[in-house]
């Protein structure tokens, strides 16, 4: 059982920067990996940013602008936004699933296979 709490969010203009983070209860063991997803009202859930054995994977939206990132130590998933978009205003949630899930974003069509935190809101102003 893994409870993921999310935090970090908060209201930005445009190019400005927020750092989101996860805190898992507990780490997450066997072949899990976790990622970062976002949405908007009335918009589908996307992914974000996916990390993997330190392998990090990003949408081309935020490409070369978030950097997804995890200290095993602390439990902890990162997610630094730079260069902040209006497009970007969503809520953000952390997750944790497969692999192949995660990597891919796949998680999003089917939620019930990973554990999802409540999500934390990022508006970005112009």
């Amino acid at each position: 059982q893994v409870q993921l709490v999310e935090s970090g969010g908060g209201s930005v203009q445009s190019g400005g920067s927020l750092t989101l983070s996860c805190v898992a209860s507990r780490y997450t063991s066997g072949a899990y990996c976790m990622g970062w997803f976002r949405q908007s009202p009335g918009q589908e859930r996307e992914g974000v940013a996916a990390i993997d054995n330190g392998s990090a994977s990003y949408d081309e939206s935020v490409e070369g602008r978030f950097t997804i990132s995890q200290d095993n130590a602390k439990r902890t998933l990162y997610l630094h936004l730079n260069n902040l978009k209006p497009e970007d205003t969503a809520m953000y949630y952390c997750a944790a699933g497969p692999c192949w899930a995660v990597a891919t974003f796949s998680l999003v069509r089917s939620p019930n296979l990973g554990y999802w935190g409540q999500g934390t809101q990022v508006t970005v102003s112009s």
